[in-house]
């Protein structure tokens, strides 16, 4: 007002108040007088006012009735110009609030005449607008005289007039109400005194209202009146009103002035009483109509809607609603119920789309629809409006789809048919723009052949109706086609959108408080508990009010949201209105899964499924038929069990599908049990697509293999990628889900990939991997808190791991697999390595995979633990045993590339990983690697295996302090548990420190391989078995030594022996592929004897070298017996082979003279015969239990003993005992294996020249240990096994490489073996003691034994033997030896002992010298009929050589006779030599036979100088039969078999000249102590003598009877002899002594000479001459002898 008030302004005012003055004066001058004065006299009170009063202005409002005056007569001029010019005047006046209310009045009144002389009436409105805007002046009569002046003006015939009053009506009543509310204000400080109203106060006692308000109620108590069609109460003189102007009037002061109606009483109860009754009666033509119902039908033709009236009723409603809703709560029942009728499908077109429109603006009020549930739906016997009012939307929107409008002209004409009632046709015009090339579609729906198109109406959110605010119109509107539809299309919208946001703000809004709540009660103030607890309470209660609204919202509007949404989605073709119909299904879908209402959640979820077309399996697809305009964009066959037809994807579908991935994606959260039907829907999307799993579970766009029926359109290949990816994500979100919804999905997906197995089932066809792989998916974005849906996660794919269908399998095994290694490489919290439970949890299902039979799940997993290994391996920790039990559960049946990538795991743990697994892991790794060794699949890997296990030997011995140490705290604290619980700790070898135990595991392994089938296999296993026993034993302690023995060792030596003797003898053809087998391997059996071989070789080996451990173990020498008795059973198999190691071995363990295992041998004290290791006390490490003992020689070890630990000597007995087991042993395998069998065929088993040479070179050195007890019934029992050995033959086949030819004579091995054997014997008996010397004569029995073999090669048992020179080699004979160089050499030995024993008295009293010629009588007699002529030569010279040392004993003992037997024998064996029986050879040399000669000489001559001499120590018999001999050998008669030319040489003429010579010798001996002897001689002579004179004399006869004829070659050949023995008689006689001669021999010598003298007419040359000779020396006769003799003999 300042612009007003100021001093310009009023002197404005002033002058033009004077100058309109001036003018009304000028203008009236003429006609009006009265008038011009009161201007002038106005002029002058103006100018008087101004000049009197400072305050102007107020000084002009007192006296404005005055002022006004002249102006107000000017209008009563009713002069157009005189009128304007007065209220220009008076308008100014107003402006400037110098009115009065008198004054006011009177202007009103003034103005009242003018309008009713209808004069000026534009600038009439403008006054009063003026009038009242200005300021308060002007009420009560003179306020509502205005106001009906202004109605009045609305009514006239102009239509400018009444639209500006129209307007200005309203701006009144507004400016009526905006007083009160101004008034109010001012009022609003000051604190009223309630006044008492009774009961039910008069609607007119307004006497509570102040001014304006009192105004402003009379106003709209009248407005009530004249809508009703009433007299008005107060805006008296109204002559006309119409109620659609009176009901928008009402409509604008609701809507504008709510509060006045909710603060004052007064008002509401205009309200209530007035303004419902009001509506509901105006409303009544509305209900009752009913389109198409004759009027015959009703008594009382019905009034019919109008529209006007109606559609401004609907507008009223609406804002009652909105505004007064809790004044007029059941009149609003009321309303709402009239809204659901009016979309009866039998009231007018228009009628239901304005209802839909003021539906759509309750629709777009959240609250206002709480405020219907809680005060209708929530209340007992109360209308379910808000039910109502949905269920009506959707009844409508089905109405419009059946029942198609009729009658509608807008309808008919643009189908363009007229007036047809059918239902619309032609969607042909309407829908398509365009047929065939491109079809550009109209958004709309169709369903059934209704056709209804969508139009744009409205934004989201805002009902902005385009019928209600057609307040023009008086005829109902053409309602286009499609508009009600999109309305309550928008409405369905708007509904969803303002339920859920509101609900979903509101939850959020309570959970925030809970969470603040929450965390101040956990806030440890004490003094604000109470409260908190109190707050928390009420909380509590509130919310769950909140909650009850909220579920009965959703419970009372889902069923119609849901069907009027699934009907609109079903016929929609629009992507945009699909796009919305599915977005609000999923927030509906959300909103109930986050109230927990669980069926409405999984209804709209199905919905959603549905509109995919997925229901379980059976599959419906829309059909693209005609009438669809949805674009096909894939064909695929369905995923069922048997697919019948293809099945077709819309884009629609594809909508759908990305609603459901949205669904998921952000709501996963509330599903809970609809991820079923989700997955389900997703999972066959996939599988039309062909999306394919790939790594880490995506699924990436793959070719179906499903054959031909699957098409997809470009539109979908690019979209491909983005679906993939959307489902990713989705499962990529799992993570932020709480643990409860995330079960719900991992259940979801367990049941959906069980039934994707089922389906599998039977057919090899391609399985829908979708879930597998989203269970892999979901389980890798949640490794943060894997535990809690690990194991139903793991337990469902290793299900699926079972499965008979390879890729649904193989999948199963991938997602497992990647599961544990991502399990294992995730960063967690605490790290796994402090997690030992959470490891073991991951690692588990690897485990359970080895109960799967499939070899590819199999190799998965190998493949999968290989992964680990090179990424974890060194964190594995308490992992280790689940990941070796995984390679050791590889069965031999499984494949080789199974057993391959298993081992090539096991070799990775043994290289890189052994020192970071757990000590107590040790012993899986040593039996999965036997395992290994064991499988026969591949020998290559076996043998590899094998290595390893040497490889861990070596680990275990280099880290052997830490491993013991870690070994021992883990069984202390074992044995603690097993104590508390009070069970036995039971581990393998128990009594066993850990770490032997360790060690005895590894040796039992490789025991368990050197029994394998395989050869290779055991070779290398017994190889590594003792080496590593070699190498590493001095780490055990001394007890375990017992079990290595009995439990590892002896065991494998059982097993072995057990297998080679069952071994199969078939001959095995190849080793597979191309070996060739050498034939020395070519069965099981020889196989198994290199295996016996090897073991027991080793076995021998380590009692040999570890026998200073072993020997103090308490049961030694029951291990010593068991060990001989392997060593026997081996030595005696019928393998060549076997035997001949066996007698190696025992050859080593006898070699134990002293036990050093080290090259240098130490210098040992005599006393100690088995050394102990010494323990060092340097090397055990702190706290350890076990010294470890340092190999290195026992000359240091003694070197270190203390002073105060003399050293341990081992019993001497023991050892004895010990040694004569071995004998025992010795003996036994002797007399087993030479033996004789009893038959023979091909098959017989002979033992081995070097199996036999070997047994008896073992007796030497057993000998030195036994030698002591050593006595003859041993010894009998050693020259029984001599005997066999030697008597053994050999097969032809062999002989080459053992016989020499058969023309050098050469001993055999095993002959030189038997004489060492004998040697070391009698040189022990040589310097034992006296006692031993009784054995001398069994030795020579021994050796003679042999000799005799020489002529009389012994017997095998009853086998056929051939002579060597006869054998063919390549035949299966038996060869005798060769024996002869053997039993030569034998007698040697013979001859060489008895140069040396002659003497003892054994060698005398056993007749020993008898015996030597008892066996040399055997070659001597045989001489040239012997195997080898060697053998008489050297028998001859041997006997010599005997006799030159026993004749002389011979003689010593003559007395006591033992040697009388020996005589007779001598003399025969002389006998038989000299006159043998055979005949030399004819190819016997000159040479040759002169040599043999000179031989039988020197026999002659050991007679005679041996014998003869003393023939009075010699029996009388043996001289006798000695002269007899020489006398028999001096008259040799001729040996036949000569030829002419070498008769004179064969006739020995030496040895018969030496016997003869000898013969007389003795004969004329003057030593003759008897005259027996003599006599001997003279009768030798005599008889000498005799038979020359008979030889001659048949000579004679024979040469006179033959004549010419030469006689026979014998006959000439004696006489000659005989000639010769004459002549050397004769010699002999003149040497002898001549008192010696007898005189009767020489009167027989004389007595030949006439004989002799007759021969000389032979004709033989060879006679003549040896006649010659014998004549010549009868010459001596000639003289007197004596003197002649002792000539002679000079």
């Amino acid at each position: 007002m300042s612009g007003t008030n100021s001093p310009e302004a009023v002197k404005k005012l002033l002058e033009n108040m004077q100058s309109d003055l001036r003018a009304l004066s000028l203008e009236c001058k003429k006609k009006f007088p009265p008038v011009k004065e009161a201007a002038e006299s106005g002029i002058i009170k103006v100018k008087t006012i101004a000049a009197r009063n400072t305050e102007i202005l107020a000084a002009l409002k007192e006296n404005s009735s005055e002022v006004v005056q002249p102006f107000l007569m000017g209008c009563g001029t009713k002069e157009p110009k005189i009128t304007q010019l007065c209220l220009a005047a008076i308008q100014r006046l107003m402006s400037h609030e110098v009115v009065s209310e008198t004054a006011a009045g009177n202007i009103i009144n003034m103005l009242w005449q003018l309008m009713e002389n209808s004069l000026e009436e534009l600038k009439l409105l403008q006054t009063v607008l003026v009038l009242l805007t200005t300021n308060t002046v002007v009420h009560d009569e003179s306020l509502s005289k205005a106001i009906v002046l202004c109605f009045r003006l609305h009514f006239t015939k102009d239509n400018i007039t009444n639209n500006t009053a129209a307007a200005t009506v309203r701006q009144v009543v507004t400016v009526v109400f905006e007083r009160m509310v101004a008034e109010d204000e001012r009022h609003r400080d000051i604190i009223e005194q309630p006044v008492l109203v009774q009961g039910n106060s008069n609607r007119r006692s307004v006497s509570t209202l102040k001014p304006c308000a009192k105004d402003a109620y009379m106003l709209f108590q009248d407005l009530c009146q004249l809508v009703n069609a009433d007299a008005p109460y107060w805006l008296v003189g109204m002559t006309e009103m119409t109620r659609t102007f009176g009901l928008e009037l009402l409509e604008s002061v609701l809507n504008d002035f709510p509060q006045v109606f909710l603060q004052h009483q007064e008002f509401s109860f205009l309200l209530k009483e007035r303004v419902c009754p009001l509506v509901i009666k105006l409303f009544s033509p509305n209900i009752k109509f009913r389109q198409g119902s004759s009027s015959s039908s009703s008594p009382a033709p019905v009034e019919k809607p109008y529209f006007p009236i109606c559609m401004r009723l609907l507008r009223v409603v609406s804002v009652l609603i909105k505004q007064f809703y809790s004044l007029l709560v059941t009149e609003c029942e009321i309303f709402l119920s009239l809204l659901v009728k009016f979309l009866d499908a039998d009231k007018p077109q228009w009628l239901r789309a304005v209802a839909v429109e003021s539906i759509h603006r309750l629709c777009v009020q959240p609250q206002l629809l709480r405020s219907f549930c809680q005060s209708y739906d929530m209340k007992q016997h109360s209308t379910k409006v808000f039910r109502d009012i949905v269920n009506a939307l959707g009844s409508f929107i089905q109405s419009l789809f059946l029942v198609p409008p009729t009658g509608n002209p807008a309808t008919t004409n643009q189908a363009g048919n007229n007036n047809s009632g059918g239902p619309v046709s032609a969607p042909a015009n309407s829908g398509m723009l365009g047929i065939g090339g491109g079809v550009t579609l109209l958004p709309a729906f169709e369903y059934r052949g209704t056709w209804i198109p969508i139009l744009t109406i409205t934004v989201q959110g805002s009902a902005k109706a385009t019928y209600l605010e057609m307040l023009d119109k008086v005829e109902p509107p053409t309602i286009p086609e499609g508009y009600a539809m999109s309305v309550a299309f928008h409405c369905l919208l708007d509904l969803v959108r303002g339920i859920t946001s509101m609900i979903e703000g509101e939850l959020g809004e309570v959970e925030t408080e809970c969470q603040t709540t929450t965390e101040a009660a956990s806030s440890p103030t004490q003094s604000s508990e109470q409260q908190e607890l109190q707050s928390t309470s009420d909380q509590m209660d509130k919310e769950k009010v909140s909650r009850a609204v909220w579920e009965e919202m959703v419970n009372a509007c889902w069923c119609g949201l849901l069907a009027a949404l699934s009907l609109l989605l079903d016929a929609s073709t629009d992507e945009a209105a699909t796009e919305n119909i599915l977005k609000a299904e999923l927030t509906m879908a959300a909103l109930c899964g986050r109230l927990g209402l669980v069926t409405s959640r999984d209804a709209f979820i199905t919905a959603i499924c549905k509109a995919y077309s997925i229901q379980g399996q059976s599959v419906m697809m829309i059909s693209p038929s005609s009438e669809s305009h949805q674009q096909v964009v894939a064909v695929g066959q369905p995923l069922a069990i048997q697919p019948q037809g293809t099945v077709m994807l819309t884009s629609k579908n594809i909508q759908c599908m990305r609603t459901l991935l949205n669904l998921a994606h952000c709501h996963g959260a509330v599903l809970g049990t609809s991820w079923q039907l989700v997955l389900a829907t997703l999972q066959h999307l996939v599988w039309i697509l062909g999306l394919k799993p790939s790594s880490g579970g995506a699924l990436k766009p793959g070719r179906a293999v499903e054959g031909p029926s699957t098409v997809l359109t470009t539109a979908v290949m690019t979209d491909l990628p983005v679906i993939s990816n959307i489902l990713s994500r989705l499962f990529e979100s799992s993570q932020y889900l709480d643990d409860v919804s995330l079960h719900h999905l991992i259940n979801a997906l367990c049941s959906l990939s069980l039934e994707a197995m089922d389906m599998a089932y039977g057919n090899n066809k391609e399985p829908s991997l979708f879930a597998v792989a989203k269970l892999l998916e979901t389980g890798l974005v949640n490794m943060h808190r894997i535990e809690i849906l690990w194991r139903p996660l793991t337990g469902h794919l290793l299900e699926v791991c079972q499965h008979p269908n390879s890729r649904m399998r193989e999948w199963g095994a991938e997602a497992l697999t990647s599961l544990i290694k991502a399990g294992l490489t995730f960063n967690h919290d605490p790290p796994l390595s402090q997690n030992q439970r959470l490891q073991l949890l991951l690692l588990n299902p690897l485990k359970e995979m080895s109960s799967i039979n499939h070899p590819d799940i199999r190799l998965k997993q190998l493949e999968c633990v290989l992964q680990i290994l090179q990424s974890q391996g060194d964190s594995l920790g308490p992992g280790w045993p689940l990941v070796l039990g995984v390679m050791g559960a590889i069965r031999n049946d499984q494949g080789e590339s199974l057993i391959r990538t298993a081992f090539q795991c096991l070799q990775l743990v043994v290289t890189d990983f052994l020192p970071t697994m757990p000590c107590t892991c040790l012993q899986i790794v040593v039996d999965v690697a036997g395992s290994f060794g064991l499988h026969n699949q591949e020998l290559n890997i076996s043998l590899t295996s094998i290595g390893l296990l040497w490889n861990i030997s070596d680990y275990f011995f280099q880290r052997g302090e830490t491993i013991e140490k870690e070994l021992n705290k883990e069984e202390a604290a074992q044995q603690k548990q097993a104590e508390e619980k009070g069970v036995v700790l039971n581990r393998p070898f128990h009594p066993a420190p850990p770490f032997d135990c360790l060690w005895l595991c590894l040796y039992a392994k490789l025991g368990e391989l050197c029994v394998d089938p395989r050869p290779a296999v055991r070779k290398s296993a017994g190889q590594t078995l003792f080496s590593t026993i070699g190498a590493h034993g001095t780490l055990l302690q001394h007890s375990t030594w017992h079990t290595v023995i009995w439990k590892v060792l002896f065991h494998l030596l059982d097993r072995v022996r057990e297998s080679s003797t069952t071994a199969d003898k078939e001959k095995i053809e190849s080793g597979g592929g191309n070996i060739l087998i050498h034939h020395s391997r070519d069965t099981a059996e020889k196989q198994w004897a290199e295996t016996w071989v090897l073991t027991l070789a080793g076995v021998a080996r380590i009692f040999n070298t570890r026998r200073y451990l072993l020997q103090p173990l308490g049961d030694f020498s029951r291990a010593w017996d068991v060990l001989l008795d392997h060593i026997q059973s081996a030595a005696l198999s019928k393998n060549n082979e076997v035997s001949l190691a066996a007698l190696k071995s025992f050859q080593e363990i006898l070699q134990i003279v002293s036990p050093v295992r080290d090259s240098d041998k130490p210098e040992t004290p005599p006393a100690v015969n088995v050394p102990v290791p010494v323990l060092l006390g340097s090397i055990s490490g702190p706290g350890l239990s076990r010294p470890f003992v340092r190999t290195d020689s026992i000359g240091d070890r003694l070197g270190r003993y203390n002073s105060s630990e003399p050293p341990v000597v081992t019993d001497e007995l023991e050892d004895l005992n010990l040694w004569w087991a071995a004998w025992n042993t010795w003996y036994r395998i002797g007399l087993e294996s030479t033996k004789p069998p009893v038959t023979f065929d091909k098959l017989t088993f002979i033992p081995s020249q070097p199996f036999l040479t070997a047994l008896i070179q073992i007796f030497p050195a057993l000998y030195q240990h036994i030698k002591t007890g050593f006595n003859m019934d041993d010894l009998q029992k050693l020259g029984v096994i001599l005997h066999s050995a030697v008597s053994v033959p050999i097969s032809s086949d062999a002989s080459p490489f053992i016989l020499p030819s058969y023309t050098e004579a050469i001993l055999t091995s095993l002959q030189e073996a038997v004489l060492t054997a004998l040697d070391v014997l009698q040189k022990a008996i040589c310097v034992g003691p006296e006692n031993m010397q009784i054995m001398y004569p069994a030795i020579f029995d021994q050796l003679l034994a042999f000799v005799e073999f020489s002529c009389k090669p012994p017997q095998y048992g009853q086998l056929e033997t051939k002579h060597i020179a006869n054998a063919k080699y390549n035949q299966a004979e038996w060869v005798a030896l060769n024996y002869v160089p053997f039993a030569e050499r034998s007698l040697e030995v013979v001859v060489d002992l008895y140069q040396k024993t002659a003497c003892h008295k054994a060698v005398v009293n056993e007749k020993v010298l008898q015996n030597i010629i008892k066996t040399l009588r055997v070659p001597l007699s045989l001489k040239y009929s012997c195997p080898s002529e060697s053998t008489w030569k050297l028998a001859v010279s041997s006997l010599l050589k005997v006799l030159s040392i026993g004749l002389p004993v011979a003689r010593q003992h003559a007395s006591s006779g033992k040697f009388d037997s020996m005589w007779p024998e001598l003399a025969n064996t002389f006998e038989d030599f000299l006159f043998t029986k055979s005949i030399p050879p004819d190819n016997l040399s000159i040479q040759e036979f002169q040599r043999n000669e000179s031989i039988d000489v020197e026999v002659v001559q050991l007679i005679s100088t041996e014998i003869l001499p003393y023939a009075n120590f010699i029996p009388k018999e043996f001289v006798g039969q000695i002269m007899t001999m020489l006398n028999k050998g001096s008259i040799h008669s001729q040996s036949s078999s000569f030829t002419e030319a070498e008769i004179d040489i064969r006739l020995r003429e030496e040895f018969s000249k030496m016997c003869f010579e000898t013969l007389l010798q003795f004969s004329f001996s003057n030593k003759v102590t008897t005259p027996q002897e003599g006599y001997i001689s003279r009768m030798a002579l005599s008889v000498l003598l005799k038979r020359s004179q008979d030889v001659l004399h048949r000579y004679i006869e024979d040469e006179r009877l033959s004549g010419k004829c030469p006689l026979p070659r014998q006959q000439v050949t004696e006489i000659i002899f005989v000639l010769k023995a004459v002549s050397t008689l004769i010699d002999s006689l003149k040497k002898t002594q001549p008192e010696n001669v007898d005189g009767n021999t020489w009167a027989q010598v004389i007595a030949l000479y006439p004989t002799l003298v007759e021969c000389i007419t032979c004709s033989s040359a060879e006679v003549c001459s040896a006649l010659k000779e014998a004549l010549v020396p009868f010459k001596d006769f000639m003289q007197p002898p004596a003197s002649k003799v002792q000539n002679g003999e000079s």
